[in-house]
């Protein structure tokens, strides 16, 4: 079993990127040993996994004696496509294996029960963490209601982000190399959202575009609370959707605007809730990444290292977990932290 759900997942982690909001979902049917059909939900609005491996398999009377696996339990309400439960009974699938339940509150079981009380057997849990994992974006958001937060940033080996900067005229610290911005620009084409703070914008003009990695550009948060901020800022441009908490709102040109008298991170969140965006890279300032971990509002974290010391200017936040991961790009690491 675990050999065909490894292809299930590898097969819904080809859509990364794609899906949100909805999950990455992979399914295949195997009869006899052989698998005779694949599917996946390939983007937000397509086809579902489970539905797509069924209707390619012309000789329909396979279907009766073959087994569908999948990474994520099978739908089974109405939404842009028709329930994947009644597909699979329509199609006499005798058997299906699960890895996880779909926690969503229009799901949670009830796919599972619908499944067997047409008499289909089902087992459920077959690779459950690998399969949590790889749709930890969907399970952030529907069981925490809130989306997952990746929190990132460079630093010098000493423990600073930039030079004690006091004009947008004197150009920031490059502490990154060209390797760890492809890897930033890769994160970005996974994650719904990216969030910088004011300073951020009035000192470096960030486009906070995937310029380095094929895919879609993130929404672009960020916060004015005093008006500071105008649309002739990279981060208003054209290249991307564009979203500003504010409580003194000034012309930012092509972007949303979110009023509110008290602006911090829970009311932050709960809002990118709402709007269903289930996934969040907070990539600076300090003060901005510093509010996230106060609230305990992250999930993980993605460090670049350099390779020269500073010995002054601005101090990187500070995690007390620790790294379970290390990789080294070129002269940088990596460093990625998980919030227990």
């Amino acid at each position: 079993m675990e050999k065909y759900m490894r292809r299930c997942l590898e097969i819904a982690s080809s859509a990364e990127g794609l899906t949100a909001p909805n999950p990455m979902v992979g399914a295949l049917l195997v009869c006899e040993g052989r698998i005779i059909s694949e599917g996946k939900h390939a983007f937000y609005g397509a086809s579902h996994a489970e539905p797509e491996a069924i209707s390619k398999v012309k000789d329909v009377e396979l279907l009766k004696k073959s087994i569908l696996y999948v990474n994520l339990e099978p739908c089974c309400h109405y939404g842009k496509t028709p329930p994947c439960t009644e597909k699979i009974i329509a199609a006499g699938i005798p058997y299906v294996v699960v890895a996880a339940l779909d926690t969503s509150s229009k799901i949670n079981g009830k796919g599972i029960k619908i499944l067997n009380d047409a008499g289909i057997k089902t087992d459920v849990g077959i690779l459950e963490k690998e399969a949590r994992e790889l749709n930890r974006f969907f399970y952030t958001y529907h069981e925490k209601k809130r989306p997952y937060i990746l929190l990132k940033w460079a630093q010098t080996p000493d423990g600073f982000i930039d030079s004690d900067r006091t004009t947008p005229q004197t150009p920031p610290v490059k502490i990154s190399n060209h390797a760890t911005q492809i890897v930033d620009h890769h994160h970005r084409s996974q994650y719904q959202a990216i969030m910088v703070g004011t300073n951020t914008i009035i000192m470096d003009n960030p486009s906070l575009t995937t310029r380095c990695w094929y895919g879609k550009n993130p929404l672009r948060i960020t916060i004015d609370r005093h008006g500071k901020l105008n649309g002739n800022y990279n981060i208003f441009n054209h290249d991307a959707k564009s979203l500003v908490f504010t409580t003194s709102p000034a012309d930012y040109g092509y972007a949303e605007v979110i009023v509110n008298n008290s602006i911090d991170v829970e009311y932050i969140t709960g809002v990118l809730f709402e709007k269903k965006i289930q996934s969040l890279i907070v990539e600076g300032g300090t003060q901005l990444i510093e509010s996230f971990i106060r609230a305990n509002l992250w999930d993980e974290a993605m460090i670049f290292i350099g390779d020269f010391p500073l010995k002054k200017g601005v101090k990187a936040p500070v995690l007390n977990n620790d790294a379970v991961l290390r990789e080294t790009l070129l002269s940088n690491k990596l460093c990625k932290i998980y919030n227990s």
